[in-house]
């Protein structure tokens, strides 16, 4: 049977994909559980990353979602297109090598432009390896002296660029912070049982996760996402069989989770207080159904890749936020785009001031 859908029908669908309402199949109720959901959380804004997880999991804390990092019921690295995200500690290592050694292939003109060799790389994963056996983990700036102390120039880019091919190629991975430092760890011990599926499962695997929680959406968006070719994005897909279903979004054929044919496709006028930097947004290449062309400097502002702060009305960007947290509350300022109603809005920032545990003070800009 073929599924038609309108892009506001497929919206709603795809809120309750991206777990921002309520999922007909037995939604996560930990950070394990919601990380794997999606594959992978776009992470390389550690604050972004942990409200992503605390929008989704209303009933934890700030303080619960740290806790469960420490855990190490996920873990940070540059799984695909050379950007942090969070995924499943034991899936760490076959999603390197099925979508992370992509960036690796294009990496030597960045070591050419940096005065870097491949040696000079891989020597610097030996020493990061080295100095973080044992089970430890350093932080940023002690890899740093000990890329130093083995005569590495670490300075302009080349420091981020070591540490960024050691984790790419599976020697570290970023442990959770200290205070407010990035700390490093050798993957091998903080995930010492790695599953590792045979290529075509893995292709199969990060299909349905992906479908699971953005769908529904196009092969291209998975493609995008992932790094992958085509082909073997047309391959996963293959691959997932039944796991995946298709329907026709304005004539657009996409592919979704089964169990949400199931659920109900009408609109819903909800408000959602998201970060910046969260697959709600750069979860897909064509984001035309959550963001007008029209806010795109708004939430991009010179489109440099730095995303703002986004409030979502009805599945659909209608505001920005920006927030500056002190030791004894949260000052949010919001900017609208569209017409917000004031009262919803401020409850839903209620609820990220009650993630972090301080009161909340909310202005408008004009």
């Amino acid at each position: 049977m073929t599924v038609a859908l309108t892009g506001a029908q497929a919206l709603a669908l795809r809120m309750r994909a991206l777990l921002l309402r309520p999922h007909p199949a037995a939604r996560p109720d930990d950070v394990a559980g919601v990380v794997e959901w999606f594959g992978a959380m776009q992470a390389q804004d550690m604050a972004s990353g942990l409200w992503s997880l605390g929008v989704r999991l209303p009933a934890l804390t700030l303080t619960d979602v740290q806790a469960a990092l420490e855990r190490r019921e996920a873990l940070r690295t540059w799984p695909m297109r050379g950007t942090v995200h969070l995924v499943p500690s034991r899936d760490a290592r076959w999603m390197l090598e099925l979508t992370g050694v992509r960036a690796l292939t294009g990496a030597a003109a960045r070591r050419a432009a940096l005065g870097l060799t491949e040696s000079d790389a891989d020597r610097a994963a030996d020493v990061l390896g080295t100095a973080l056996a044992g089970g430890g983990r350093l932080t940023r700036a002690r890899c740093l002296a000990a890329l130093t102390a083995a005569g590495f120039d670490v300075g302009g880019q080349r420091g981020y660029h070591l540490l960024w091919y050691a984790s790419q190629r599976g020697v570290t991975c970023i442990a959770p912070h200290v205070g407010t430092e990035q700390t490093f760890a050798l993957l091998d011990e903080w995930a010492p049982d790695p599953h590792r599926p045979e290529r075509d499962e893995a292709l199969g695997a990060l299909a349905v996760r992906y479908f699971r929680g953005h769908g529904p959406t196009t092969v291209r968006d998975f493609a995008g996402w992932t790094g992958l070719t085509l082909t073997d994005a047309r391959r996963a897909v293959a691959v997932a069989g039944d796991e995946l279903a298709t329907a026709w979004v304005d004539g657009v054929e996409s592919v979704l989770h089964p169990a949400l044919l199931e659920a109900p496709r009408d609109r819903v006028d909800d408000v959602r207080v998201l970060p910046g930097f969260d697959e709600y947004l750069l979860g897909f290449k064509d984001r035309t159904l959550m963001l007008d062309p029209a806010h795109q400097q708004a939430i991009v502002p010179g489109n440099n890749g730095m995303f703002r702060s986004t409030v979502v009305r009805g599945g659909r960007v209608a505001g920005t936020w920006t927030r500056t947290i002190a030791r004894t509350r949260v000052s949010i300022t919001v900017q609208p785009l569209s017409g917000l109603d004031r009262a919803a809005v401020e409850a839903a920032l209620a609820g990220y001031a009650r993630f972090l545990g301080l009161p909340a003070r909310v202005d408008w800009a004009d």
